[in-house]
Order: C-alpha cells, then structure tokens, then sequence
C-alpha cells in the first residue's frame, strides 16, 4: 500500500453503462433500474472517498512519524543559529557614528566607501560557481559569488547561519545593504518561532485526526447491500426469459416431425393378410 492520493475525483465518475436487460426494464418503466443506476453513482463515490480517507490517514501517520520531527529539528536549530549570531553581532557593534572595519582581501578597511570599493574589485576575481572566501564583517567570514548566467554577485555572512545578500553597483549602497541583512536577524527569529509554534499545532491536530474511521462506512455497506440485491433480483429477471424460451425449444423439438412421419413406409392392411394366411 501506499500513502499516494488516488489520481480520480468524485466528479470523474462515468455514467453508468446499462445490460440489454436494464434497457429492456428501464422502457417498461421498472423503478429498480432507476435504483440501481444512482445505487451505482452513489456507491461509486463513496468508495472514492474512501480511498481519499485512506490515503490521508496514510500521509498523516507519514507526517507524525517524519515530516513533524524533522521540520521542528531543524527549526530548533534555525532558532539556535540566529540567536547565535545575534550574539555575535552584538559583540561587534559599529563605533557611535563610525565604521566597524572590514577584512577585504588580507586588507584591514576602516572607512566604508573603501571597504564598499574593495568590494567590487573583488567580484572581478570571482569564478565559478563555488564561494570565493574573501574576509571578515563583525564577527562574520565573508565570501563572493556569482549567480543567474554571471550576472547577480552573492555576498554570504557565514556564523552559525547563513546571510545572504545580492549585490548592486553602487559600493556605499552595497554597505548598507550588508549591514541591513544583519539587522533583520530578530525579524527572522521571530518568524522561525512562529513557525516552530505552527508545526506543533498541525502536529497536535494531526494526532487527533489518525486512526478516525471512515464517516460514511454505514451507509456505503447499507448502498453496497442494497445494490448487490438488486443486481441479483435484475440479474434473475433478466435470465427468465431466456430460460422459457429454451424450455419452449427444448419441447418442440421433442414433437414428431411431420416430415419424418411422411418418409415412414406405410404397413396399413399387413394384419389382415396375416390372419388370412393363419386361417389356412
């Protein structure tokens, strides 16, 4: 078995075909026939529904026993990792109206258009795809690289966690864009709590809704009863006729054949002649 949902619908369910025998009845107006064909409709979508139950149990038991887990690890350690560098950035606070200094390159830069300016140049170097490590921003390493066909340059803050920044043309812009990323870490933090708190209220619901049995089980086995008394009783019905045209057949060919009397030699007066012949 498997936890797939099934690929049809309730709507996708055909007409349904009706026997020579069902047309016959439905002319002659049998209400059975008409009970028959939305038995038939009715039983056919509930048990369509009933796989789609099955197969949400299925995902639910698969969600419980690895998605839930698995996404709350690694929110726990998203959490960890912010609340890290956080730390880390507050130990390497920008001087009141100054520059905190970056590591370009080997070179210790402690005025910003420089910094912004070496930036730049740096990105000429890069190649490849791999990040190209190029130094150090207030606590974190920083590494160049290229995206989107050589058109876009990434910056990456690497601490416990991974900052990302795209990088523009204008060196001073690309500074505040930097220090912008950084300063958006509590608004991050805030987000994967909301999350980690979402996953375990859909893990607390999902607990209440495994092992629920199907709702509609009594009145599919009722329709499922009913429709097989009914193709029985239509299946009988519909053998009837044919059984007393065979009896019918069976006893015609049963009669003398007038063709067959005809070829018969005739024997008429044989018993007079006899008595004649015995009289002597």
């Amino acid at each position: 078995m498997t936890s797939k949902s099934p690929v049809r619908s309730c709507e996708d369910i055909d007409e349904t075909a009706l026997s020579y025998a069902e047309i016959k009845a439905l002319c002659a107006g049998d209400e059975r026939i008409k009970e028959k064909m939305d038995l038939d409709m009715d039983v056919a979508k509930l048990k369509l529904m009933k796989a789609n139950h099955q197969s949400q149990q299925f995902r639910l038991e698969d969600n419980l026993l690895k998605y839930f887990p698995e996404e709350i690890e690694r929110n726990k350690g998203f959490i960890k990792g912010l609340e890290t560098d956080m730390a880390t950035l507050e130990a390497h606070p920008h001087p009141k109206d100054g520059f905190a200094g970056m590591i370009v390159r080997g070179d210790s830069l402690t005025d910003k258009d420089n910094a912004g300016a070496a930036i730049l140049e740096a990105c000429k170097e890069v190649k490849g795809l791999e990040p190209m490590e190029i130094g150090s921003y207030r606590g974190f390493t920083v590494s160049l690289s290229v995206e989107g066909f050589g058109q876009d340059f990434i910056l990456t803050l690497k601490g416990q966690m991974t900052h990302r920044v795209t990088l523009g043309k204008d060196a001073h812009g690309n500074l505040i864009r930097i220090d912008n990323t950084l300063s958006d870490m509590p608004k991050r933090l805030q987000n994967v709590r909301a999350q980690l708190e979402n996953l375990h209220s859909q893990m607390d619901a999902a607990k209440t809704e495994i092992g629920k049995p199907f709702p509609q089980e009594a009145e599919l086995a009722q329709k499922s009863a009913r429709l097989a008394e009914l193709n029985a009783l239509l299946d009988i019905d519909s053998r009837a006729p044919a059984q007393r045209q065979a009896t019918e057949v069976l006893e015609k060919s049963e009669r003398p054949s007038v063709l067959e009397s005809l070829k018969t030699p005739c024997v008429c007066g044989t018993g007079k002649k006899l008595k004649r012949e015995l009289a002597r």
